[in-house]
Formats: structure tokens, C-alpha cells, sequence
């Protein structure tokens, strides 16, 4: 059936939580769907290379446990731990900073959701951002795979196409994912005008409308 975007961003789960790591004060942002396929095909989808390309970007390495990853103009790291349908976890390693993925997979009737959680420590740019700086990311990311699942003859991801930042249904999205983040924010405790301001922010960086800043 063909992909229908709105609902795919409605139906996004988004949380903030607040935690420790290394002794030091962090984030978690944690995104999660549910998607109209089982965990074997899910699981095909995260781990498949020829997939992967496909709706999300080429990623290069060892997809294995210990291996070295990485992402095609973003991201790499180690596989920390993996099992099967169930659990990837891996560092994340970007412009000289280590943050941490974690992603589970687990069975919902005959359907399968995924659940993304990225820790990071707190520092100026999520300050800055808060955590839509990951998260519409990974919204994007999420969305991809829900169009490769219901379009799996697409192969290039929705917004690698030359011009989707510009449509308008790419701004309502980028908007939506924002907002839905400085909401998860607040939820989790940050000051609410602090959180809307920092998902205005990410919104104008997805968007263009800003420069990416200099840190």
C-alpha cells in the first residue's frame, strides 16, 4: 500500500529520560513505532546492508558483534552487543564525541515494534537543541524504514531525493518531529519555554533556515 507520512509521524512515540553515565549527567532520547511487518523481516531490514542503503544510508564495516561500523557522511562505532530479533547496542561516534545507541526489537501481535534509545551526555549543543538534535534524525530515520516497508521497490530514502527538504509535507514532518520532541522535553522535566525555543531551533536547522553553529 502506498506510504501514507502522516501517519507514520502520528503515530511515532517519543520520551525524554534523564540518567547517568560515566558518573556524569546525560540524556536519553527514545523513539519508537510500530511497524506492519514481523520481527524477522525487522530485523532483516536493521541488519541487511543492500536494505539499509535503501532507507536509511550505506553503511560500511562489520555489521556484527565487535564490529566497526559506519554510516555514509555521519556516524561510526562498535556493535557492543547483539542479539538476534531482539537487541543492537553500539557507540556512536561523530565529529571527536562518543554518545551510545541502543536499539529492541520485540513482537506485538503480528506486528513488530522498534524502539531506539541514544544516550548522550548533556553539553552546549543540547543546550542549544535539546534532544531534536538526535531525534528528527532519527525521525527521519524511522520514517524511512516505514516507506521501505510499505514501498520496498523505493531505493533511495525519502529524503535523499533532491528537493524533498523543500515540500511541504517535508516541513510539516520536521515541524511535527520537532515539536513532538520539545514535548518530550518538558515531560521530562525541562523548562518549557527553554524546550520550545531549542525545538524552534531544530526545526530551522532541518529546515535550512539556519546555519548549522559553530561549537
Amino acid at each position: 500500500m502506498p506510504f501514507d507520512l502522516t501517519a507514520h509521524v502520528n503515530a511515532m512515540s517519543r520520551s525524554v529520560r534523564n540518567l547517568e553515565r560515566d558518573g556524569k549527567p546525560a540524556k536519553a532520547v527514545v523513539a519508537s513505532c510500530v511497524y506492519d511487518t514481523d520481527l524477522a523481516d525487522l530485523w532483516d531490514a536493521l541488519t541487511n546492508a543492500d536494505r539499509l542503503r535503501r532507507w536509511f544510508s550505506p553503511v560500511s564495516g562489520e555489521l556484527r558483534l565487535g564490529g566497526r561500523f559506519q554510516v555514509e557522511n555521519n556516524a561510526g562505532g562498535t556493535i557492543t552487543e547483539c542479539e538476534p530479533q531482539r537487541k543492537i547496542a553500539a557507540t556512536w561516534e561523530f565529529g571527536g564525541g562518543m554518545s551510545w545507541i541502543i536499539v529492541r526489537l520485540a513482537a506485538e501481535g503480528d506486528r513488530a515494534r522498534l524502539e531506539l534509545e541514544h544516550i548522550a551526555f548533556i553539553d552546549p549543543h543540547w543546550d542549544m537543541f535539546g534532544p531534536g538534535a538526535v531525534g528528527v534524525g532519527w525521525d527521519l530515520g524511522f520514517m524511512g524504514l516505514a516507506r521501505h516497508l510499505a514501498e520496498p521497490g523505493a531505493d533511495l530514502p525519502q529524503e535523499a531525493v533532491a528537493g524533498w527538504h523543500e515540500q511541504p509535507e517535508a516541513k510539516i514532518f520536521i515541524r511535527t518531529a520537532s515539536d513532538g520532541w520539545g514535548a518530550a522535553a518538558i515531560a521530562a522535566g525541562e523548562n518549557r519555554q527553554q524546550a520550545l525555543t531549542a525545538a524552534e531551533a531544530t526545526r530551522q536547522f532541518y529546515t535550512g533556515e539556519a546555519a548549522p553553529p559553530e561549537m
